[in-house]
């Protein structure tokens, strides 16, 4: 855990805790963020940070520290037991039903500046990776970074959490996260993970080959134009990452759809 007065570079940002809270660099998009953090305390909808303070603070806003471990690899070990997948997919069914009454205001601006709220849409957390949940004595405390929430649809989320958690990764990368020479059970994990939301397997793979062309498209679309965080995925070589992992998910789609927990 980061610890007082220490700073940490994360995917897109360098953050610094400051006692019982962190600093994040203040972008066009802060405002809007903050509005949906403020909605969900409003709501009393625990496990994410709370917008503090009115306006930047020396160039960063300041949100409260959630307490734990991150899931950084290898991961914690209740992130790698199938209770981990089933408490992030509670989670997500509950930050969905605490955010469907949540109308931004215009103008929003998100970090997707072409992002636009609509009825039938909600305002997703955008970035449900493993590294973004915090986690203490085998419970999940709460997701923070909240970056790169925009409107989009609800099984979305569930897509990339699922792409991020069960996870629907190359065999390194699972092997990296703590599973070991076998990989992960994938497909009970994916079941856990829709059935702890109350979605369908199915539904979600098709999602997530849509999720990953479109981060794809994104990244092409707006990384020319030096838009971040777009321009740093760009150069840091993430589409065929990206293209890679859909194509290995895809080719597996019935393997993944073949198992009970």
């Amino acid at each position: 855990m980061i610890q007082d007065g220490e700073s940490m570079r994360g995917g897109l940002s360098t953050v610094r805790r400051q006692g019982e809270t962190v600093l994040r660099p203040w972008r066009p998009w802060t405002p809007a963020v903050r509005e949906l953090l403020r909605h969900l305390e409003r709501v009393g909808f625990d496990g994410v940070p709370r917008a503090l303070g009115e306006g930047p603070v020396d160039g960063h806003e300041v949100v409260s520290l959630l307490h734990g471990e991150v899931g950084l690899s290898p991961w914690p070990r209740a992130l790698l037991a199938d209770e981990g997948v089933v408490a992030l997919g509670r989670w997500l069914r509950a930050y969905h039903q605490a955010v469907r009454d949540f109308r931004p205001a215009p103008p929003a601006v998100w970090c997707d500046p072409d992002a636009r709220w609509r009825p039938g849409l909600i305002v997703r957390h955008g970035d449900l990776t493993t590294w973004n949940s915090v986690w203490t004595d085998d419970r999940l405390v709460g997701v923070i970074d909240w970056d790169l929430a925009m409107p989009g649809e609800a099984l979305d989320d569930l897509a990339q959490l699922a792409w991020y958690s069960v996870p629907l990764r190359l065999p390194e990368r699972q092997r990296r996260a703590g599973y070991g020479a076998g990989g992960a059970p994938l497909a009970r994990r994916l079941r856990l993970l829709c059935d702890a939301y109350g979605a369908r397997p199915a539904d979600v793979l098709d999602a997530l080959a849509r999720v990953q062309r479109e981060e794809t498209d994104r990244i092409a679309r707006l990384g020319p134009l030096g838009a971040d965080p777009w321009a740093t995925f760009l150069r840091r070589n993430f589409v065929p990452d990206i293209e890679e992992e859909r194509a290995w998910t895809l080719a597996r789609r019935e393997e993944l759809l073949g198992a009970s927990p």
